[in-house]
């Protein structure tokens, strides 16, 4: 069988769940294509929640984050109902944490408003912690949580109530372009469009290989921990905020949130590995990492380990992401979301559907372009911090 349609989007996770959604609400005939079931826990794009937040290194994620809350506040309206949850967030900084001048002259940059405090006064106002004295902590209010598991079931709702098709267990054998045309072999069938969105995730080579090109993409199995507690109230989300400690390993977490249970992190702490051979086992090693420094550092959250589930990051060796046309296909669009995008997932979502379109986009892509250096280089350096 062959489909004809405006827009293909390759991958239905955060991402490209977010782009089949903006490509149908402008008016664009699309077919998501997804390879598992949607809301499958495969790749990077799933569980209750992720942080969502205003405080980043540069001022183009400054300004990125700030167009992201207003895509979400599109697509909250278009739902009719709320998905971002407001806990206010705090960036724990202790001694030499190299990148606390970044965060806070970026925020500055772009007007972002914030309160520096010293460890005291963190602590008299968030009891649970328990930092050292030369710890500052900086709050900003607007930090949260994006329900990633709701945000993608709502994406795919309101792609589809704007006349989307999406299709389950699609994977992709062959991709074609050529005359301003694309054709898509998936599940059996051909799709053919005048446009393409990538958005695939740790499969992102495999899917460009089939036009040449390939990316020094590092894919990790990370995980995360949800720890029960006995004070679950004194972490509820309107009590405690969401945090991340800004030191090397850094580590992150949420208030209760999806389950009767605080979820902590290690950033970027996982293995290599790929999407084909990932496991689903935990490392027993990053969950004791993530148990010792919350057991020091909140140590009512730490109660007995409700689960540990796993996922995976696929960052570049700067890990920018990258949000730009293919060299010579400007009718294909490709996302990587670097471990650290579904916060954008609504923005890049409308990016895509501006880059797939061919008009002008109002975000600075600077950082993110597909010819950037370090991506062509035959061995890069990798620096996965931000």
């Amino acid at each position: 069988m062959q489909r004809e349609s405006d827009a293909i989007v390759l991958g239905l996770g955060g991402l490209g769940s977010a782009a089949a959604y903006w490509l149908a609400r402008r008016g664009q005939s699309v077919v998501g294509l997804e390879q598992f079931e949607l809301g499958h826990s495969n790749g990077e794009s799933q569980d209750h929640s992720r942080i969502i937040r205003l405080s980043y290194h540069t001022p183009q994620y400054v300004r990125l984050a700030q167009a992201a809350y207003a895509a979400w506040s599109e697509l909250e309206a278009d739902l009719g109902g709320p998905l971002i949850v407001r806990t206010g967030g705090v960036d724990l900084y202790p001694p030499g944490a190299a990148e606390r001048s970044d965060y806070l002259t970026s925020m500055d940059a772009c007007d972002v408003p914030y309160e520096l405090m010293d460890a005291g006064q963190a602590m008299l106002r968030w009891p649970e912690f328990r930092l050292d004295a030369d710890v500052e902590a900086c709050f900003q209010a607007e930090s949260g949580i994006a329900p990633a598991a709701l945000c993608n079931a709502a994406h795919q709702r309101m792609a589809r109530q704007h006349g989307a098709l999406l299709v389950e267990h699609a994977g992709v054998t062959g991709i074609e372009a050529g005359g301003g045309e694309v054709e898509v072999t998936a599940g059996g069938d051909r799709y053919r469009a005048a446009r393409l969105v990538i958005a695939a995730g740790p499969w992102t080579n495999g899917a460009l290989g089939h036009l040449g090109f390939e990316l020094p993409l590092t894919v990790t199995q990370e995980q995360v921990t949800y720890f029960q507690t006995d004070a679950a109230g004194a972490f509820a989300p309107d009590r405690f905020p969401i945090w991340i400690w800004m030191g090397d390993p850094c580590f992150y977490g949420f208030p209760v949130y999806g389950e009767q249970a605080v979820k902590a992190a290690w950033d970027a702490g996982g293995a290599e590995t790929t999407a084909e051979t990932r496991s689903f086992d935990p490392n027993p090693e990053n969950a004791r990492a993530v148990r010792e420094f919350v057991e020091r550092t909140i140590p009512r959250a730490a109660g007995p380990e409700l689960y540990t589930k796993t996922c995976l990051y696929t960052m570049p060796p700067d890990r920018d992401f990258i949000l730009d046309t293919l060299p010579g296909h400007p009718e294909i669009a490709l996302a990587v979301g670097a471990g650290h995008a579904f916060k954008f997932a609504c923005v890049i979502g409308r990016i895509m559907s501006d880059l797939a379109l061919g008009g002008d986009c109002a975000d600075d892509l600077s950082p993110f372009r597909f010819d950037r250096p370090i991506l062509h280089e035959r061995a890069p350096e990798r620096n996965f911090r931000i």
